[in-house]
């Protein structure tokens, strides 16, 4: 038991100090002259740390292996005795062992320190959002401002409590000093009484009290205990190792009041020892500022967590919370602090809001952190009544977000659709590319023959013996090696928009003109578009073979349209040229390479490509098959890509001899496959860096499609009030058309016929112009709306065409667009209601008023002109005004009643509810006639 209790606070072993040591120092029930065996040589401390945040120090101590001391063996009196006065002025140094031990143990503590402030950290940016953390770093730097003057002021009373730790020393070693004479004083007298004790008797003492000799005085009995664990000599302490410094010690329990200590009784000196207090020379322990204890000294509270004897005794057991456990607190209490700081309205975090056009309360209220019943509040307060799952426009809701204090960032669906036409590029990467040439005229005119005698100057067309076009624009490559890129656009005046997308995307026009038939409506079309789009134009005068060909007469009629050509002085080139003879073949070619290298052409290669698309289609068996031109970059196989409303990955790139390629660059016309939907003829494409970005654009513009269809869907039925009348008259009425197609282009170019044709009574209504053959959807649609299915050069399928037979749908077939025209114009004629149209008959003149008895007044009239049919409509004219208009009840000639009444005789008239008659009034008659439409 004594080993276990003869340590300090440090676990290093102190030596009794002997009898007088009673009061301060542990009890022990160890003889004094028994062998040392399991003594304690060697102790520490080490604090162990635990996952939930506790920690708890140890004691680690070395005991002495079993056999005899030889120190002890031989002499242990002596060495003892010289050891007590050797350990009277201070403790045992720290070893070598103990001093790393402690080195260690401080820096797991510091190790531990920053862990728990990283993981404390950890929580608060858990806890708080990006502007919490904002204010909490500059929290933290006035945190660490303070910290630092904290650290200075303790560095301060370090130093102060070093000077007071050199006095206290110095003061200690006085007070040992004197405690040491006082020992050595008592020793002296206790040594002479012992002496004269066991002095012979004194014979003259003998005489002196009668020949008795008076026995020694008793001594005073010490208490058990102090007998049993108090030796008459002190323990040899083991000597500290030679070459370092004497450590200090810590007690216990350690009395620190030396002037208590200086003034106590001898008796109580015996039983307490001298006082140990810790030495200032020890460079390894950082000085504990003392603690009060609960006598009102100023000796260290802290224990190493066991209850020995004398606390036992004392009653001095309480436990004292570590400085580890008092720092955990402080931090739980610091963030629970914090949290309840941020629940509560004392603290309000300005958030950054995206608002778009229209968001929903429950959407707003969640992007604000703030309640959704807060929210609804607010907009009541401003006069709107919205639920959680409600939408409001975007100025609502900055009102009720500045009201808020947060801040607005608005936003449009549109955004989505920024920055996918890329960057400009540099003058030092372009490259020269091929000229894009649109031919365009009137109908009839040769360019489809043009076409093809300049077709068969590519290379390797004549090698291949002919080629077929597949697309509605092509490459040819010249003798020189050099490229034109054609594009064909149709020449009926139901393909404005196809030539408008044609004169958009090309570089150069070639106008052609027939040489036997002069500039014609089609042709002043495509000088308009041709001017809108800021194109040069070459004339090229064709079928100049024939006979009647007069080429001066087609410049001349281009003068007034502000085509002047070179042969007239301007500056526009003009070819004769002939496709059947292939006469000036050579020289329109010199012409288009002549104007594409004063336009220098260039393109950057090495982007992502961009372009439009020429015309698009839904082929069997490929899906959708779009057309495009390659104007800017480079398009690649796998490439995502948005065409107009719809995007897909390009799975295959075609030319325009059906060949696979893998890479098109700029000016190439190409096929795509792999597109989702049939994008719209004319759209830009554009390729995007990832799927989800091509399908926010493509919902995005579907959505626009919608709307505006509906829009207008809307606009056309005006108000519910206006569609009621039209209907309770009778003149509501409608052609319900749906429209196949086999290419984009021409359902566009139906879609814009049929429109034109509109009456004011009848309604056209295009149900859907779309391409691909005729399916049940199709049918069924057209039965709903009672429509009529046009199919231009597509056929319907066999299920399609049964149900058609079997609802009674109308599917006509066509394959010209003038007999799509022509028949729909049949239709609206026939929805047309006949027309009533007055007819005049004559005027009769009054020339006297009878008034006959239940009959009322009559009018003797006179043909005047024309004649007067019986129950015809009259007006009745006074000095050429009409006063009254109404229907003729009666019509007599003498006592006859007689159908009608030429001009020169007599009648008598009399009018249906109207009797204010005169003489010398104008009856005016007529009748109604039905016109059919």
């Amino acid at each position: 038991m004594s080993d276990g209790n003869e340590r300090n606070q440090d676990g290093n072993q102190t030596p009794s100090q002997g009898g007088e040591q009673a009061k301060n120092s542990r009890l022990s029930l160890r003889p004094a002259g028994r062998m040392e065996l399991g003594r304690t040589v060697d102790a520490g401390s080490v604090r162990q740390s635990f996952s939930h945040g506790r920690s708890k120090v140890v004691q680690v101590e070395v005991r002495k292996k079993r056999g005899p001391n030889p120190t002890n063996a031989s002499g242990g009196g002596s060495s003892r005795g010289g050891a007590r006065g050797a350990t009277g002025a201070g403790g045992r140094a720290l070893t070598a062992a103990e001093l790393a031990t402690r080195q260690r143990v401080l820096e797991m503590q510091r190790r531990q320190a920053a862990d728990e402030a990283a993981r404390r950290e950890a929580e608060k940016i858990q806890i708080m959002s990006a502007a919490e953390a904002a204010r909490r770093a500059a929290e933290e730097e006035r945190l660490a401002a303070e910290e630092a003057a904290k650290r200075e002021a303790e560095q301060r009373e370090r130093e102060a409590e070093e000077a007071r730790n050199a006095a206290d020393a110095r003061e200690r070693a006085e007070i040992e000093a004197r405690q040491a004479e006082q020992r050595a004083a008592r020793e002296a007298e206790r040594l002479a009484e012992e002496a004269r004790r066991s002095a012979p008797l004194d014979p003259n003492a003998n005489q002196a009290t009668g020949g008795v000799q008076l026995a020694a005085p008793v001594e005073r009995l010490r208490p058990l205990a102090e007998r049993a664990i108090m030796p008459a000599r002190p323990l040899n302490p083991r000597p500290a190792p030679s070459g370092q410094p004497r450590g200090e010690t810590l007690h216990l329990r350690a009395n620190n009041n030396s002037a208590a200590a200086a003034s106590a009784p001898a008796g109580d000196e015996e039983r307490r020892g001298p006082a140990r207090r810790p030495a200032a020379a020890a460079p390894a322990r950082r000085p504990t500022p003392p603690q009060r204890t609960k006598g009102g000294g100023g000796g260290q509270d802290r224990r190493a967590g066991r209850i020995d004897v004398r606390a036992a005794i004392e009653g001095d057991d309480d436990k004292t919370r570590s400085l580890a456990s008092v720092r955990r607190q402080r931090d739980r209490e610091r963030r629970q602090a914090e949290l309840e700081r941020l629940r509560s309205d004392q603290v309000r975090v300005v958030r950054d809001v995206t608002l778009p056009e229209t968001i929903s309360v429950a959407e707003l209220a969640n992007r604000m952190a703030a309640r959704q019943g807060e929210v609804i509040k607010a907009l009541m307060k401003m006069g709107v009544m919205a639920t959680a799952a409600q939408n409001i426009d975007a100025d609502t809701a900055e009102l009720v977000v500045e009201e808020f204090g947060h801040r607005v960032k608005r936003v449009s669906e549109s955004d989505v659709e920024l920055g996918i036409e890329g960057l400009e590029d540099d003058e030092t990467d372009l490259q020269p590319r091929a000229p894009v040439v649109t031919v365009m005229g009137h109908v009839d005119h040769g360019k489809t023959s043009l076409l093809d005698a300049l077709r068969t100057t590519d290379v390797a067309a004549a090698e291949a013996g002919g080629i077929t076009q597949h697309i509605g624009a092509y490459q040819v490559t010249l003798q020189s090696g050099k490229k034109i890129t054609f594009i064909d656009t149709p020449g009926h005046e139901a393909f404005t928009s196809m030539r408008a997308r044609g004169a958009s995307v090309t570089d150069v026009v070639v106008l052609v003109v027939a040489a036997d038939d002069g500039v014609m409506p089609q042709t002043i079309e495509a000088i308009k578009h041709a001017k809108a789009a800021n194109a040069p134009i070459i004339v090229a005068i064709n079928k100049m073979d024939k006979p009647g060909a007069n080429p001066a007469r087609v410049r001349q009629e281009l003068l007034s349209h502000e085509i002047v050509v070179e042969e007239m002085g301007g500056d526009t080139q003009d070819i004769e040229v002939s496709a059947v003879k292939r006469i000036g073949l050579d020289k329109l070619e010199e012409a288009i390479l002549l104007q594409a290298e004063m336009l220098d052409l260039r393109a950057n290669p090495d982007r992502v490509a961009e372009g439009s698309v020429i015309e698009s289609r839904l082929d069997r068996g490929r899906g959708a098959v779009a057309t495009v031109l390659v104007q800017k970059g480079s398009l690649k196989r796998g490439d995502i890509v948005v065409a107009g409303a719809e995007w897909g990955r390009v799975r295959a790139l075609l030319d325009d001899r059906g060949r696979q390629i893998k890479e098109a660059g700029p000016s190439t016309p190409v096929e795509i496959l792999g597109i989702a939907g049939v994008p719209g003829a004319g759209e830009p494409f554009v390729v995007v860096e990832n799927e989800n970005r091509a399908r926010e654009i493509s919902e995005f513009r579907q959505r626009k499609i919608r709307d505006k269809a509906a829009a207008t869907q809307v606009a056309a039925r005006g108000t519910l009030d206006q569609m009621l009348a039209r209907i309770q008259a009778g003149v509501q009425k409608e052609v319900a058309l749906l429209i196949k197609a086999d290419v984009q282009g021409s359902a566009e170019a139906l879609a814009t016929t049929v429109q034109k044709l509109e009456h004011e009574e009848v309604a056209i209504r295009v149900l859907t112009a779309n391409v691909g053959q005729i399916t049940e959807s199709d049918v069924q649609l057209a039965k709903a709306s009672s429509g009529i299915i046009v199919a231009f050069n597509v056929r319907a399928t066999t299920q399609a065409r049964e149900l058609a037979q079997r609802e009674g749908v109308d599917i006509r077939y066509y394959s010209i667009i003038y007999q799509v025209a022509d028949d729909v114009e049949q239709l609206v004629k026939g929805k047309v209601a006949p027309k009533h149209r007055e007819k005049f008959l004559g005027y009769a003149e009054v020339r006297q008023v009878f008034n006959i008895t239940k009959t009322g007044k009559v009018a003797g009239c006179y043909v005047t002109e024309g004649l007067v049919k019986r129950g015809c409509g009259v007006r009745l004219l006074r000095d050429n005004v009409v006063i009254h208009q109404g229907d003729l009840s009666q019509l007599k000639r003498f006592k006859d009643d007689v159908k009608e009444v030429a001009r020169g005789y007599e009648c008598g008239l009399s009018f249906a509810g109207y009797n204010d008659l005169r003489e010398g009034d104008v009856v005016e008659c007529y009748e109604m006639e039905v016109i059919p439409a």
